[in-house]
């Protein structure tokens, strides 16, 4: 796990025109980096051997100084929904990631730290804690390891952790996943979610073209900052200024995710005060089902109080979404994803090689 802003250390994550600087130090054609973007990020190799046009002492010299450092996950669970979550090894710990299918579309909700900081409440990622930044390789393997990947239509970075508190790796992971000579994935296909860390997001509003959805969850300050002590230092208030400033070239879509807790946020005042505080925007609120987590005084809105708030929103004139729960019974659906303990989950559908059970 990176605690700086040092370049990545394996091939994994790496730009060409890093990659290009390596090749040449250890002796070879700058063309070779090219050939290395083309199989990892398109190909979608797994290991320097499948790099056949590489001269073997290149290959060699590369998984002693930067190896590919490609990690297939070490459990896969499966919902009875077919969402899928992954648990990954990385250094000093493990992240979960969750693979929604819907239909045609097919969503990789993936993780850019280890615990979070954050210690929003109604979050089981922010009960854990933070135990460190994931490196871009570990940010990429998530996406490039698994089998399902040419599956993949869309990537969001909602997993656990915080992006903008580790935005080095994520802006680079960002910019692999959209790189023509990378991934090659559409901006309009991935989503960055935050709380709203406002000098990493003035960095992401100037540096990258993908979606946009903050975390949202209270109109009003200080009911906002019961739940999410991030309200306090960086106020929801200047988070609205930033993005009326980028919204100039109206060409993002913005999205803001509102969990509902009963009694708490769930209120006709609510309506009205996301009325007044999202005035003017061209947006979509994202209206979550809150899963319980042990422990917290916290109680979900029922599915019929969620319906109505959708209702009131739209009579106000805003673009509403439901979002249905998925991968609840392992701890996939949103706010429940945790690595403190993972090896003591014991759901019935269990996949260790990665492969569906039948």
């Amino acid at each position: 796990m990176s605690q700086s802003s040092s370049p990545p250390r394996s091939l994994l994550g790496m730009s060409p025109e890093d990659l290009r600087e390596a090749v040449s130090a250890l002796g070879h054609q700058p063309y070779r980096a090219d050939q290395i973007c083309q199989w990892i990020y398109r190909q979608g190799a797994r290991s320097l051997e499948e790099m056949k046009n590489l001269p073997g002492t290149l290959r060699q010299a590369l998984a002693e100084t930067l190896p590919l450092d490609v990690v297939p996950p070490a459990r896969v669970l499966q919902s009875a929904d077919g969402t899928k979550k992954y648990l990954f090894p990385v250094a000093g710990g493990a992240v979960e990631a969750a693979l929604i299918p819907d239909g045609e579309r097919s969503t990789l909700c993936l993780s850019t730290q280890v615990g979070c900081r954050r210690a929003c409440s109604f979050c089981q990622t922010g009960r854990q804690g933070f135990q460190g930044n994931l490196t871009v390789s570990e940010i990429l393997n998530q996406y490039h390891s698994i089998p399902e990947r040419s599956q993949i239509t869309n990537i969001v970075f909602m997993g656990m952790g915080e992006p903008l508190d580790n935005s080095d790796a994520t802006f680079q992971a960002l910019d692999r996943f959209t790189d023509p000579q990378g991934y090659g994935l559409s901006a309009r296909r991935i989503t960055l979610s935050t709380v709203g860390i406002h000098p990493q997001l003035e960095e992401f509003f100037a540096r990258s073209p993908v979606e946009l959805a903050i975390s949202l969850h209270n109109p009003f300050p200080r009911e906002r900052q019961k739940i999410m002590p991030v309200e306090r230092d960086n106020p929801i208030e200047e988070t609205l200024r930033l993005i009326r400033r980028d919204r100039q070239d109206r060409t993002r879509r913005i999205s803001f995710e509102y969990t509902l807790l009963e009694g708490f946020n769930d209120t006709p005042a609510h309506v009205e005060g996301l009325a007044k505080l999202l005035n003017g925007l061209r947006l979509r609120i994202n209206l979550i089902p809150y899963h319980t987590i042990e422990g917290s005084p916290l109680r979900p809105t029922s599915a019929e109080g969620i319906e109505k708030f959708s209702r009131e929103l739209q009579n106000k004139g805003m673009a509403t979404f439901v979002r249905r729960s998925r991968g609840e019974d392992i701890n996939a659906a949103c706010g429940l994803l945790w690595t403190k303990t993972p090896l003591e989950e014991t759901p019935q559908r269990v996949c260790g090689d990665g492969n569906q059970e039948g």
